[in-house]
């Protein structure tokens, strides 16, 4: 492809993409948006989603934002579909941006159910595996305060906690999106992508996305396919391969081969990456190796591996440091900028006066865009009533479920939601973060504190999940409905499609996480299925009920270095020039190889480094191509999860085991 066809095809011309006028007369209404083979399609691209996603969680816990790759798959699913049915002689009604909207909406309402429904963290914390690794003998860590997983009850639990954030914000649609005109980057950029991909110039560009889509997907499954043959044994394969030499591999420092991972480095930015393997070099190539030496002195030597009273404890508690130092940073600022702007628009009393002057002043896209939003309105009394609807359905089943969260928790959590979620969605309008799991992290310290010693931990981990399952759904839905608002769909639709994405995800998700939680051994620190958050937000839990006595010795001291050192990292970025600030590492980011390891940050490093060589050898293909790959990447190697899972739950194993030994 020479450089003048790309320049033609991948200009960023995104004002014409939205200025290309639509004759309302001549979008589908509301009902027919919706179509068989469009809820087929979210089925199963939400499906190899969940699986994708369900993998980072349980291994990482750190999962890309994937939205623009859905839009892209949705795309070449439903043009794929629509061209073999025309070259078969079948006439079928056209794929429009619309329908090409409603899919992806679908599909990742899906799969976010796997990615926040708790599986890797609160949810999976709850379990006996989990109980025994914080500590049998460990002070708020009681008896009996687990339970097991279970398909049955965490569908049930999904099903009445998800739907009731769908509903919570419903009312303001208009405010948000219209009056306020927040932007949602996030459900911009895909509105963008869906656009362009339904012009003549988008066509020829997603042709080249397809190509390079389908070309990255088969490389990634074929080797997963490949590398199998040499995994029949523990820590045998080249996800074992000691690239940097056998002591470097002893202290994780090695490159695994993912695909998953270099895919979902080409995603996240450089300075995400460069965090990772900051916080690699930090952890298991200085701090662990000096505190193991320790051993003796500030812990016990017979203590087990797993005990949090030794090392493994520093692992998890300056993790949980760090993850709590960035959180309340971003909470007290994200708050502070809510606040301030939102004070400014209700002074702003101008803005009411002039907006009769102000909407003649419009473009007609503009016009076009409110009047389809406004037209296809979701009434205020649906969203209020189905609110309170499921609010006393989780209010009888959750206690019925979990005894030590009493039913007046679970109110009192109802009635602060709403506004929790307002807060949640104004800022991530304003800054594209959605600070949910902080506000489940103050739910969960809240309730555990509350609850006392016998049942703190289970409660706090439940209320911890009950508010950031409403928070992060309800703004998740704004950005839908921003995607929405752009590309002309209605918002009926969207929250039709909205909700059946939720219900096959509450299904889905549960699924998928039973797949891997039978084929592999999920929640063992020495595996690749660690699941570090698990096990941090159970200890978050009996910090909240026990207070710093759960702490090793030193622990605090160091915790308190870290927390100190998220907070002045944060600080520096945010006030500092931008060519200064934007070398500044990212606390949250450098948290998670502390207790899972240096691997996977050279993966992502890897990804990194292939975007920046593609950018300098040609950065207008790149600028197209890297998603495409980096998506390619990511699906292949999460298809080839479904038949390596069935192959471990038919004890089938791998016939070779290529493992490496000092000579």
């Amino acid at each position: 492809m020479g450089s003048e066809e790309l320049g033609e095809i991948g200009r960023d011309d995104s004002e014409e993409q939205f200025n290309e006028t639509e004759d309302i007369k001549r979008i589908a209404p509301w009902t027919r948006q919706i179509t068989l083979r469009g809820i087929v399609a979210s089925v199963g691209i939400g499906f190899i989603y969940s699986v994708i996603v369900m993998k980072l969680n349980l291994t990482t816990g750190l999962v890309p934002n994937l939205n623009v790759s859905a839009a892209l798959l949705a795309f070449v699913v439903l043009r794929t579909w629509t061209k073999l049915l025309h070259k078969a002689g079948v006439f079928t009604t056209p794929f429009t941006r619309q329908e090409n909207t409603i899919v992806q909406t679908c599909a990742v309402a899906c799969y976010s159910i796997a990615v926040g429904g708790g599986f890797g963290s609160y949810l999976l914390g709850l379990n006996k595996k989990t109980y025994e690794q914080a500590g049998v003998d460990t002070e708020g860590n009681v008896p009996n305060s687990y339970k097991e997983p279970g398909i049955g009850w965490m569908t049930g639990f999904l099903f009445v906690t998800s739907f009731v954030g769908l509903l919570a914000l419903v009312p303001l649609r208009k405010i948000m999106i219209i009056d306020y005109k927040l932007t949602y980057p996030s459900g911009t950029a895909t509105a963008v992508l869906i656009n362009g991909f339904h012009t003549p110039k988008g066509d020829k560009m997603a042709k080249k996305q397809v190509q390079g889509f389908t070309r990255f997907f088969s490389i990634s499954f074929l080797w997963g396919f490949f590398q199998w043959f040499y995994s029949g044994g523990d820590q045998c394969g080249f996800s074992q391969f000691p690239t940097f030499g056998l002591k470097a591999w002893r202290n994780t420092f090695y490159f695994d081969f993912s695909m998953t991972y270099i895919g979902a480095g080409m995603i996240c930015s450089h300075l995400v990456n460069l965090s990772l393997l900051l916080g690699a070099v930090l952890s298991w190539g200085i701090m662990w190796p000096l505190i193991g030496e320790l051993k003796g002195k500030w812990f016990p030597s017979k203590l087990p591996e797993s005990s949090m009273k030794g090392l493994n404890g520093y692992k998890v508690f300056i993790s949980i440091a760090l993850i709590l130092g960035d959180g309340l940073y971003n909470f007290i600022k994200i708050l502070f900028f809510t606040i301030r702007s939102f004070r400014a628009r209700l002074k702003d009393k101008s803005l009411r006066i002039a907006s009769a002057n102000e909407h003649q002043n419009q473009v007609i896209d503009d016009l076009q865009r409110n009047e389809v939003f406004i037209r296809d309105s979701i009434p205020i009394w649906l969203g209020c009533i189905g609110y309170v609807f499921f609010s006393i359905i989780s209010i009888i089943v959750i206690p019925l479920m979990f005894r030590p969260l009493k039913w007046y928790y679970i109110v009192f959590a109802y009635i602060v939601a709403p506004s929790l979620s307002f807060c949640n969605a104004y800022g991530a309008g304003l800054t594209d973060m959605n600070m949910a799991y902080n506000y489940g992290k103050v739910a969960l310290f809240i309730l555990a504190a509350l609850a006392g010693q016998d049942s703190g931990v289970m409660a706090g981990l439940v209320g911890c999940g009950l508010i950031k399952s409403i928070v992060s759904i309800s703004s998740d839905l704004m950005h839908d409905f921003k995607t929405g608002h752009l590309t002309l769909t209605s918002p009926r639709s969207m929250l039709l499609s909205q909700a059946i994405g939720t219900a096959i995800g509450c299904i889905v998700a549960p699924l998928t996480f039973f797949l891997f939680y039978n084929a592999f051994d999920v929640g063992n620190p020495n595996g690749e299925y660690k699941a570090p958050y698990a096990l941090i937000y159970r200890n978050m839990a009996i910090l909240g009920v026990q207070g710093f006595s759960a702490l090793p010795q030193h622990c605090l001291q160091l915790c308190y270095g870290f927390f100190a050192f998220a907070i002045l990292a944060n600080l520096v970025r945010d006030l500092s020039p931008v060519k200064i600030g934007k070398f500044i590492p990212l606390p949250v980011a450098m948290a998670v190889p502390f207790l899972v390891g240096a691997y996977f940050a050279i993966d992502m490093c890897v990804g990194s480094l292939i975007v920046f060589a593609w950018h300098k050898l040609d950065s207008e293909k790149a600028r197209l191509m890297v998603p495409a790959a980096a998506s390619g990447l990511i699906c292949g190697d999460g298809l080839w999860i479904l038949p390596s899972s069935i192959f471990a739950l038919f004890r089938l194993k791998p016939p070779i085991c290529m493992s490496f030994k000092a000579a």
